[in-house]
């Protein structure tokens, strides 16, 4: 097996993320069963509670060092009514999901977060945080010790197929030559480009935004996250934060609905900032030590879809949950090319694409004042 990597291993969202390994889907409970069903809503959504088992197995067995700790995650209510909605969430997720979460109340939130403007908290216990960037270099040099050969700084800049009775058969053109496969599997997510024109129209790239500020004092880190747990809030146009293993406070989100580039990933910092300075106003004069961005993908169900388009294996779509589940369903995918029959929720050999939409979205300036807009009427 031949990996090619258009950068360097992990140079994309696999190491620019938070590191956040989420229980449930990007879409929340309710939207689940109200889509799908209660029983196709539980298998959905015990598909990412085994996606964190598949992750927590491969790390033990792989002996991984990425700062792995069961941390559990908060969801911080924007709005009281916010707050409302997560006793709803909390009986569903009991009754349909058989999933357990519980509930802090604002005059006693102080226990679990030291921040300003958050009317309550819902709290699962069983999510997990992790180093990325070390977490997707120890998955490369496992990899590489199972006998995979990764080719990095090397696009795969066009694929031509053809098919027969014995099978098919690949010629991929990469910069200076070309190489035959009989089976290709695109995992490019938000970064798919031409390369993969049926699967690019499938993916949205929408840029995730963080910052990290200097080391905090012991005292300052235990005020804002006693139990150092992963925080994100309510909101549409959401942020998110925790703490890092040398006491840093990593603030991230949406800050802007387009993708990276150095003049958006400047308005990021200042937006970030602002908004962290906002949620700590005792870390207003901190400095911050780093910024960057990466590229998650987004589909238009907001549901990660892995299989086979046009003879190729594909697997993609996390919508900001794919750390544990981009793992999970490379090697679902992988074992159905090896033959097995797979049959998994989110596997979907017709996966439809987005119309009007080839590549460049265009569409999501308009997304981000639709978002907005939902955050001022909620």
């Amino acid at each position: 097996m031949v990996v090619f990597d258009r950068g360097a291993i992990g140079s994309g969202a696999s190491s620019r993320n938070a590191g956040q390994v989420l229980t449930g889907l990007k879409l929340d409970p309710a939207a689940l069963v109200a889509r799908y069903g209660e029983s196709r809503a539980r298998e959905l959504f015990d598909a990412s509670t085994n996606a964190i088992a598949a992750l927590e197995t491969i790390v033990s067995t792989e002996r991984i060092d990425c700062d792995l700790e069961r941390t559990g995650h908060l969801q911080a209510a924007a709005r009281p009514s916010h707050f409302d909605a997560f006793k709803e969430e909390q009986a569903l997720l009991a009754r349909v999901f058989g999933h357990q979460v519980s509930l802090v109340a604002e005059a006693d939130q102080q226990t679990e977060l030291g921040a300003r403007g958050f009317h309550g908290l819902m709290l699962d216990e069983d999510s997990r945080a992790l180093n990325p960037a070390k977490y997707v270099h120890g998955l490369a040099a496992a990899a590489q010790r199972a006998g995979v050969l990764i080719v990095e700084n090397t696009a795969v800049e066009t694929m031509a197929g053809k098919s027969s009775r014995a099978g098919s058969e690949w010629t991929l053109e990469i910069r200076g030559g070309q190489v035959r496969a009989r089976d290709v599997l695109v995992a490019t997510n938000g970064y798919t480009d031409k390369a993969a024109p049926s699967l690019q129209r499938r993916l949205i790239p929408i840029g995730s935004y963080i910052i990290t500020t200097a080391p905090l004092p012991p005292e300052i880190a235990a005020r804002i996250l006693p139990r150092r747990r992963m925080v994100f809030d309510s909101r549409y146009f959401l942020h998110y934060f925790r703490l890092t293993a040398d006491n840093r406070l990593l603030f991230g989100g949406r800050a802007e609905f387009s993708g990276p580039t150095l003049e958006s990933e400047k308005r990021a910092v200042a937006i970030l900032r602002r908004a962290m300075s906002s949620t700590f106003p005792e870390l207003s004069a901190t400095p911050i030590d780093y910024a960057w961005s990466g590229r998650v993908a987004f589909t238009r169900d907001q549901m990660p879809h892995a299989g086979r388009m046009d003879d190729v294996f594909y697997a993609g779509g996390y919508c900001g949950h794919g750390v544990a589940m981009a793992t999970y369903l490379g090697s679902l995918i992988a074992r159905r090319i090896a033959g097995e029959p797979i049959d998994h929720p989110f596997f979907d050999d017709h996966f439809d694409p987005i119309p009007l939409y080839y590549g460049r979205p265009w569409f999501l300036p308009l997304v981000g004042l639709y978002y907005r807009w939902l955050d001022w009427i909620s």
